[in-house]
């Protein structure tokens, strides 16, 4: 036996991963926790008003600049059907990257990191859920609580260019 094989047969033995795991910042909207893959968070901030934009959806609350970039900011709960926010100091923005582009999405209180296997996500049921389930990239049982994972992309992929449109710029 040469000396490199016996080298490679000593070597330690390491764990082999079953899955792989994966980061999610959680926040709440109502009684309701959601989360979103943690790259593509890019800050977390307290409410500020914003600018309305002319002939936007109600749920496009309009737009703040973030030293020297315009933020859309998007009020989730007005995005599910619920109604807009009434939004105060104690509400919370994440700022988010969709693409290119810079986003916000107001919501009651950032919760929590989560650090999950992927095999921890569970897919959306195929029930009516009064959110549209495309915007829903799968679930997460955590201490008796159910978190909903959220396609961003998804979900604001068509306000994206509808800001765009509003406001003649492109990303």
């Amino acid at each position: 036996m040469s000396t490199q094989t016996l080298q490679q047969s000593t070597a330690p033995l390491l764990p082999v991963a079953s899955s792989s795991t994966m980061q999610f910042l959680t926040f709440t909207v109502g009684k309701e926790e959601f989360g979103v893959d943690i790259m593509m968070v890019r800050e977390v901030k307290g409410w500020s008003e914003t600018t309305r934009l002319p002939n936007t959806p109600e749920y496009l609350r309009g737009v703040l600049n973030l030293r020297g970039i315009i933020i859309p900011i998007f009020d989730l709960r007005a995005r599910f059907g619920s109604g807009l926010t009434d939004a105060n100091e104690k509400n919370v923005v994440v700022i988010i990257a969709v693409g290119s582009r810079t986003l916000g999405i107001l919501c009651d209180t950032v919760s929590d990191i989560l650090t999950v296997g992927s095999d921890d996500i569970k897919p959306s049921p195929e029930t009516s859920t009064g959110l549209n389930e495309k915007f829903v990239s799968g679930l997460i049982a955590v201490e008796g609580r159910m978190v909903v994972l959220l396609d961003i992309e998804v979900l604001l992929s068509g306000e994206v260019h509808l800001l765009d449109a509003a406001t003649g710029v492109k990303a």
